[in-house]
């Protein structure tokens, strides 16, 4: 019997976000992949209210169908910042009858979507605790959650991407005409209306005439301050292609031609036609496309990837009319729901080989990042202080 210790691994999902349910099924998909001779993974669901709790009985999916968190052993705990923890504190808040503890966590894999996981928040505080973790890092998350941004950086890098139209969610409240107007000025019908952030299809809408532009604009100023529209690619067909690595060594995966009941992938399409998220919509594997716009597809997939500084894992989609050899690059997702499995199973990675990758490129990373310098030393403050209450600038 072997005596080497299990890899630690937190996989944290749910969250304060509209994309929670999402993150529920993710998380107890990258869970199930994790051999047990081998890791040790520590479950952490930030519930709807943005507590944090862990616990065995957090790894059961089904308890999450009604009151997972009154179950015995789901305890609260929180990630401390503190690089002398390492890990979670178990019980933060506890008093004569119960002792704090201090949960040390070797790698962090966050199943998280959308809103304070996928968007650099959780990723700063990770680099705060100084604990490696899966996926992309703080700059690379808060630039692809945020579809106005993602589509100026890839522009800049000459990557194809539709034209677009932006605006805060002010100015549609106190302009609406203005904004109407603008849009009408540089689009024909149909159009697609967009929060800037979020993902899973959540509060995207397709407008046809200027009435429906207006109550598709109404919606997803719920979600976001900022509004994108873009228009719609008629005749063409929707791509996906995923990308795993880390600097320059990065890998494309097969492409996947997914089948909608209506105009775009909304999410009932995603999610609940079937039992297994995403895994379970109607896909064509490989995509039907001629060998020469494969290659370039997964070409560019590479190239964006690098150009938003990714890492880990993402799922990049593409709108295509393969008939006019004309492809725009749609959305860069840097924690696909099911993590992208059913591509990858195409190149012959099992689930397992997935995460222990993801695993394997999260320690690679946290590897590079401490060649770094962060402590720097001077006598600054000793100068400083012999000069008086005016500081380094003032005169002593």
């Amino acid at each position: 019997m072997s005596n080497r210790r299990l890899q630690v691994i937190a996989v944290i999902f749910g969250g304060r976000s509209v994309e929670h349910d999402v993150s529920i099924v993710t998380g107890h998909q990258v869970m199930n992949a994790f051999p047990a001779d081998a890791y040790r993974v520590v479950p952490v669901y930030i519930a709807r209210d943005g507590r944090w709790y862990t616990g065995e009985p957090l790894t059961d999916l089904n308890n999450f169908k009604d009151g997972v968190l009154e179950l015995d052993g789901v305890l609260p705990c929180l990630l401390s910042p503190d690089t002398r923890h390492h890990g979670l504190i178990v019980n933060p808040l506890a008093g004569r009858f119960r002792q704090s503890e201090v949960q040390r966590i070797d790698v962090v894999f966050p199943a998280l979507h959308g809103s304070h996981g996928e968007d650099g928040s959780l990723q700063g505080l990770l680099e705060l605790a100084d604990i490696p973790y899966v996926g992309y890092a703080t700059l690379g998350s808060a630039l692809t959650n945020d579809k106005i941004m993602t589509k100026m950086a890839l522009r800049q890098a000459g990557i194809p991407v539709l034209a677009d139209y932006w605006f805060s969610r002010d100015l549609w409240l106190g302009q609406s005409d203005r904004v109407i107007d603008q849009i009408l000025a540089e689009f024909d019908f149909p159009l697609f209306v967009k929060p800037a952030t979020l993902g899973s299809s959540i509060g995207i809408g397709r407008a046809d005439t200027p009435e429906m532009l207006r109550a598709s604009i109404d919606i997803a100023a719920n979600f976001d301050r900022r509004i994108l529209v873009e228009p719609a690619i008629t005749g063409g067909v929707e791509i996906n292609c995923s990308v795993i690595g880390f600097g320059d060594d990065c890998q494309a995966s097969t492409l996947e031609q997914p089948v909608s009941w209506d105009e775009f992938l909304s999410y009932e399409d995603k999610y609940l036609r079937g039992s297994e998220g995403m895994k379970s919509a109607e896909r064509i594997i490989p995509a039907p496309l001629r060998s020469e716009i494969t290659q370039r597809i997964q070409q560019l997939s590479i190239e964006a990837f690098k150009v938003v500084d990714g890492r880990g894992i993402a799922r990049i989609d593409y709108l295509v009319r393969p008939d006019r050899d004309e492809l725009y690059l749609n959305e860069i997702n840097t924690m696909p729901g099911s993590l992208a499995f059913y591509l990858w199973r195409e190149d012959g990675f099992s689930q397992t080989d997935l995460v222990r990758k993801l695993v394997q490129l999260a320690l690679d990373a946290h590897a590079v990042k401490r060649r770094n310098i962060y402590d720097y030393q001077t006598n600054l403050v000793e100068v400083a202080s012999r000069r008086g209450a005016k500081g380094s600038k003032g005169k002593g």
